[in-house]
């Protein structure tokens, strides 16, 4: 069994570096988020300048899984319109071979 080096990614967040091992293949994946964080991070110290460090970090996040959940009721939503669409086609199809 071969066992392959996970290459580590040193990233930055808040002015301190980060050594971080992604798996093979995740490594585009692993710097968008830490754009995505950074890019968070800077407009919450824009909204709350007084915030430093660890309440800064949190409240980063928070809006962060804040986006996610808002995400996946979107997503869910979709899911279901397009699942009645569907739905309303095989209906409709069933009912022309039917009539036939």
């Amino acid at each position: 069994m071969k066992l392959h080096a996970q290459p580590v990614n040193v990233v930055s967040i808040l002015g301190n570096d980060y050594s971080l091992k992604a798996p093979e293949g995740q490594e585009e994946t692993l710097a968008q988020a830490v754009r995505m964080l950074n890019v968070t991070l800077a407009e919450t110290k824009r909204s709350y300048p007084t915030l430093i460090g660890d309440k800064l970090l949190v409240l980063a996040a928070l809006n962060l899984c804040s986006k996610q959940i808002e995400l996946q009721r979107e997503h869910a939503q979709t899911l279901e319109r397009t699942q009645a669409q569907i739905d309303a086609t095989v209906d409709a199809i069933s009912r022309s071979i039917g009539e036939q």
